[in-house]
């Protein structure tokens, strides 16, 4: 920490990594957060690697293809560019996003050896999570021994859902043993649920389903400020139709697989959640960007948007009916944020919930895209994980506090 005219500035590294990418960013915190820095790896693990670091402003500080085998080597080329351009000690405290924490973590926890012994024995639930987590802890504790990490969990968020919501039709000793309904994009929903209260707190503390529409995506419904329930379940393949993810499936459908078809586990695990969703339904691309576009002249684009639409729609009232009604709708992701056709897709016929939205404000992705006279609120409000992450990081060391 920094001491400047008589204020404390703490500078918080936030990273939050990918399957093949890595996000890291350099926050200064002083009464108000501030994004001093923004580091963006791509492609790890494969030819083309390319990192970019840039400032507050976007303007470029390193652009550069290089040779990233993994995650572990993309965060040492920003720990080399950081210790070059800020110092031995460039920032106070680490705060990494952890995807799964099982049905213990609850809250953001400091790293200690505990927890990465309980997070070592948690792999065999999130293999394809988990083990690049511990990787980067790793890194970041050989890299700088003396600086705290702090874990935040994209499961803490739910952990207060009722157990109706959290429990499989199974035996109860296989809840025992974590096999529940976790739920993710946590943070994300936190950072939502703060930026609604900010903007109206009766709003925040009514019925509300929010919307998580990107690549990976799904819903929550809150109600007084409280999860109650989700759309992903026991790992981020169930639910929604997503980018290259099935979404909710017959489980015997992987058994069908495995015993007729004579795909490994392994293979039906990269199958469903790399080569299913809209991918799997187009045949051509999983990025709903590039699927409207081919929308009009190519039928199975045109089948996985109505798909992700048609899915979006039937959980969106499912959700509704949990919460007893819906008070306010948000759209938020990288889809929702940004594709105004979809957005209408999804609530077109859901007046009986409330729903009327306004097609010129929908089409220039205003806050609010509802009708004024509609019975629910339909917001559109950009998500920021990383910041949430830097928050939690924030409050956590400067309480002095493990949680």
């Amino acid at each position: 920490m920094t001491d400047r005219g008589g204020q404390t500035d703490t500078h918080v590294l936030t990273i939050n990594p990918g399957s093949s990418s890595l996000k890291a960013d350099l926050y200064r915190i002083a009464g108000k957060e501030q994004r001093e820095i923004a580091m963006r790896a791509e492609r790890i693990g494969a030819q083309g690697s390319h990192l970019t670091i840039t400032d507050d402003r976007g303007a470029a500080l390193l652009d550069r293809q290089e040779d990233l085998p993994d995650h572990t080597a993309a965060l040492q080329a920003l720990f080399q560019w950081l210790r070059s351009e800020r110092g031995a000690q460039p920032f106070d405290a680490v705060g990494h996003r952890v995807v799964y924490g099982g049905l213990h973590y609850r809250s953001p926890q400091r790293i200690t050896p505990e927890m990465i012994g309980a997070l070592r024995e948690l792999t065999a639930i999130d293999p394809d999570h988990l083990p690049q987590a511990l990787g980067i802890i790793a890194a970041v504790g050989e890299a700088y021994p003396d600086i705290p990490q702090i874990a935040c969990f994209d499961t803490a968020f739910h952990r207060d859902m009722p157990p109706v919501a959290q429990h499989y039709a199974l035996p109860p000793e296989y809840a025992a043993m974590g096999i529940v309904r976790y739920g993710f994009h946590g943070l994300s929903y936190e950072y939502i649920m703060e930026a609604l209260r900010a903007e109206d707190p009766a709003a925040a503390g009514g019925r509300v389903v929010i919307a998580h529409l990107g690549n990976g995506a799904s819903m929550v419904a809150v109600r007084g400020g409280i999860g109650i329930d989700t759309t992903m379940g026991f790992s981020p393949t169930g639910g929604l139709v997503m980018g290259t993810r099935t979404g909710d499936l017959d489980p015997s459908v992987p058994l069908y697989l495995v015993r007729s078809r004579g795909m490994s586990p392994d293979d039906v695990t990269t199958f469903l959640n790399k080569k299913a969703g809209m991918l799997g339904v187009s045949g051509t691309s999983g990025d709903m960007r590039d699927l409207l576009e081919r929308e009009p002249t190519d039928p199975r684009a045109a089948g996985a948007v109505a798909l992700f639409c048609y899915t979006a729609k039937k959980f969106l009232g499912a959700l509704s009916a949990a919460l007893g009604g819906l008070d306010t709708l948000v759209f938020t992701g990288g889809i929702g944020e940004h594709a105004a056709p979809v957005r209408e897709r999804i609530c077109a016929g859901l007046e009986s919930l409330g729903i009327a939205l306004d097609p010129t404000r929908n089409a220039a992705h205003a806050s609010v895209i509802s009708r004024d006279a509609a019975g629910a609120v339909v917001r559109v409000i950009p998500t920021d994980e990383d910041l949430m992450i830097a928050r939690h990081t924030y409050r956590l060391i400067a309480d002095g506090g493990t949680q």
